[in-house]
C-alpha cells in the first residue's frame, strides 16, 4: 500500500497541481459536474469567453457576479495541509480562481488561471477591490470595463504564470495531483516538464488515466490530506 504521507517526509521538493475538487468541500462549485457551475447553462464557455466580454460585456458580467463569486468561502483541510507542506518545501500550481490557497497562507502559488478577486479596468489599468466590480462593471474614474484577471476561453496563459508553473514542476522529485481530471490543457501537458527521477501521485475519487506510471490514491481527498 503506498504511504503519500512518508513519501512527502522523504521528498525534497513537493509540487501539487490543484483543480476544482480541492474547493468543492469549501462550498465552490466544480465546473462540469451535475450541479456544477455550467449546469443549465447554454453554451456556458461562450458566456466564460473572451469574445462576450468584448462584444456583451453585461452578460459576462451577470454570468460570473452570479456565478463564480464566493467571498466568504473559507479553506478546507486540504487548503490547509497543502499550505503546511508547500511553505516547508515545495509549491502549489492551481486551476482554481478562488484564491483560496493563499487564503490557507500558502506562499508559494502558481495561479495558472488567474485570480477572480484580483480587479483591472481594461482601459488604463488600474486595480479596484473586487468589491467595487461587484457593485458595477464600470471603472468610476474613466468609463473603461472592468474584469477579473482570470483566463478566458480564447486568452493565452500569461507567460509568468506558465513560467512558474513550469519551474514548480521542474523542481519537484514528487508531484502530487489532486481534484482535477487533468483533461484541461495546457494545464494537463505541465506533468511532461517534469524531472524524469519525479514520482507522480494523483489523488481522485474517480481513477484517472495517466500515460505515465503514477500512484493513484482514489478516495475522497479531505481524508487523504487529514491523515497527513
Amino acid at each position: 500500500m503506498f504511504d503519500l504521507k512518508k513519501a512527502i517526509e522523504q521528498a525534497k521538493h513537493v509540487t501539487f497541481l490543484t483543480g476544482a475538487g480541492v474547493s468543492t468541500p469549501s462550498g465552490i462549485p466544480d465546473y462540469r459536474s451535475k450541479g456544477g457551475l455550467y449546469a443549465g447553462h447554454q453554451n456556458p464557455e461562450y458566456l466564460l469567453s473572451h469574445e462576450n466580454l468584448i462584444q456583451h460585456p453585461d452578460s459576462f458580467y451577470d454570468f460570473v457576479k452570479n456565478n463564480m463569486y464566493f467571498p466568504n468561502a473559507k479553506p478546507n483541510i486540504i487548503h490547509e495541509k497543502m499550505a503546511v507542506i508547500s511553505n516547508e518545501k515545495g509549491s502549489i500550481v492551481t486551476q482554481n480562481v478562488d484564491g483560496l490557497h493563499t487564503k490557507a497562507g500558502a506562499k508559494h502559488v502558481v495561479e495558472f488561471h488567474g485570480n477572480l478577486y484580483d480587479i483591472y479596468c481594461q482601459t488604463c489599468g488600474k486595480h479596484v477591490d473586487y468589491k467595487t466590480y461587484l457593485t458595477d462593471y464600470h471603472h468610476q474614474e474613466d468609463g473603461g470595463i472592468l474584469r477579473p484577471n482570470i483566463v478566458l476561453y480564447q486568452e493565452g496563459i500569461p507567460e509568468k504564470n506558465l513560467e512558474g508553473a513550469v519551474q514548480a514542476i521542474e523542481a519537484a522529485d514528487l508531484i502530487v495531483v489532486v481534484g482535477t481530471s487533468f483533461k484541461v490543457y495546457p494545464f494537463a501537458a505541465l506533468i511532461n516538464y517534469r524531472s524524469r527521477n519525479a514520482k507522480l501521485v494523483a489523488v481522485n475519487k474517480e481513477k484517472l488515466d495517466f500515460d505515465m506510471p503514477v500512484e493513484m490514491i482514489q478516495g475522497d481527498a479531505q481524508d487523504v490530506f487529514a491523515r497527513l
